[in-house]
């Protein structure tokens, strides 16, 4: 062998030794950051745990998920999610699990140009969609659309005024816009509103003067276990009216925290947290009862929530835009697939998910009707589902 033959040689072994990690970076990534601990831990556990059930291949790609916890904090939630573009070169960001995190990270899914699904519920983490949320999906109901559940509830079961304590973050300000609109529309005047915190330890002040407003009805807006706190203590007040949650009360983990003082509350929630319950009509019932078969297999019966149906639901939209993303010749890792993969979630039409049926556009990035919606009564310590109302 002469000389330039082994030059020759040695350039086309560097060439393979770079190619290689190129070649293992072709596998598409999906970069995930939830509450795993913190106040909305109870959130972020079921979601973490159902990555475990998401597909590892799709369309002849493997697909690898890189999961970090934010510790329900905002800025360890924008930090991760530039970790995951920066460092690990991921695809696609699926987080976080609560509002305020949700809404910081739209700004850098904007500015990287990098598609984000939030599992978190509040209609601004995807409207309007223009700017950095044309980036942006959600899998949760919008807000206006269980607040629209709860006032027909609460219209039919002769509701006339209502109180409200809600967290004193996105979440509960949101809350109060959408329900006090929805209120009116249907005749109902709120006459109190209160605030507490995601961490706080009592709210006694708040709850006392709830009562002596005297509504016919008060809702609390909180998520997670820390919504049994108001709940409990207007229990204990004395309160004898209607009590009502949103959505983001629809965990076991809230039951088993709030105990009797639970029992007949009303909310709305996926069609998920009572899919046994539900009609075979029902065009949900297949696709949420096969989320909540695998997930009890692997964590146990009683243990399926609407929190994890949210990571499942985004895992849905990505296996499902994968294909149509790969068809236009992009490859996985580049800014060009980035855009491809947010251009095959947009476009996806009547897919049955855990808590819904996904119709997306470019106007709408959470993509649910009315059939994304129940409403649930708690008997007993139990979900009930509540077909009359």
């Amino acid at each position: 062998m002469n000389f330039n033959q082994s030059v020759r040689l040695s350039v086309l072994a560097g060439a393979v030794a770079m190619a290689l990690p190129m070649l293992a970076s072709a596998q598409i990534k999906v970069g995930i950051t939830v509450a795993s601990t913190g106040p909305a831990a109870s959130l972020g556990i079921p979601e973490r745990n159902t990555v475990s059930l998401l597909p590892t291949e799709i369309a002849g790609q493997k697909i690898e998920y890189i999961v970090l916890d934010d510790g329900t904090d905002t800025t360890v939630a924008v930090k991760n999610m530039r970790k995951l573009i920066t460092d690990d070169k991921v695809d696609v960001v699926v987080g976080t699990s609560v509002t305020p995190g949700s809404l910081a990270m739209v700004d850098v899914a904007g500015e990287t140009k990098t598609p984000m699904i939030s599992v978190a519920a509040n209609a601004k983490i995807v409207d309007p969609v223009e700017g950095a949320r044309e980036w942006v999906f959600k899998t949760p109901q919008n807000d206006q659309l269980m607040a629209g559940a709860l006032a027909d509830a609460m219209a039919k079961q002769g509701v006339k005024t209502l109180g409200f304590i809600g967290y004193s973050d996105a979440y509960g300000e949101g809350w109060l816009n959408v329900m006090t609109e929805a209120a009116k529309a249907k005749g109902i005047k709120m006459v109190a509103v209160e605030r507490y915190g995601r961490t706080d330890t009592s709210v006694t002040g708040q709850a006392l003067k709830l009562v002596a407003a005297k509504p016919d009805g008060i809702l609390v807006a909180g998520s997670g276990t820390p919504v049994a706190l108001p709940q409990r203590e207007l229990k204990s007040r004395g309160y004898k009216g209607i009590m009502y949650q949103t959505h983001g009360a629809a965990n076991n983990d809230v039951l088993r925290v709030c105990g009797k003082d639970c029992n007949d509350m009303i909310l709305p929630a996926g069609p998920l947290l009572v899919a046994d319950q539900l009609p075979d009509s029902n065009p949900v019932k297949k696709s949420a009862l096969e989320y909540k078969t695998k997930y009890e297999a692997k964590y146990g019966e009683g243990t399926i929530n609407t929190f994890g149906g949210h990571m499942w639901d985004a895992g849905l939209l990505i296996s499902t835009a994968i294909p149509a993303a790969l068809k236009s010749g992009a490859k996985p890792g580049t800014a060009e697939f980035r855009k491809a993969l947010r251009d095959a979630i947009e476009q996806i039409k009547d897919l049955p998910a855990s808590q819904g049926v996904f119709t997306m556009s470019s106007t709408d990035h959470a993509g649910f009707d009315n059939r994304a919606r129940v409403i649930v009564k708690v008997v007993d310590g139990k979900w009930t589902y509540q077909p009359d109302l």
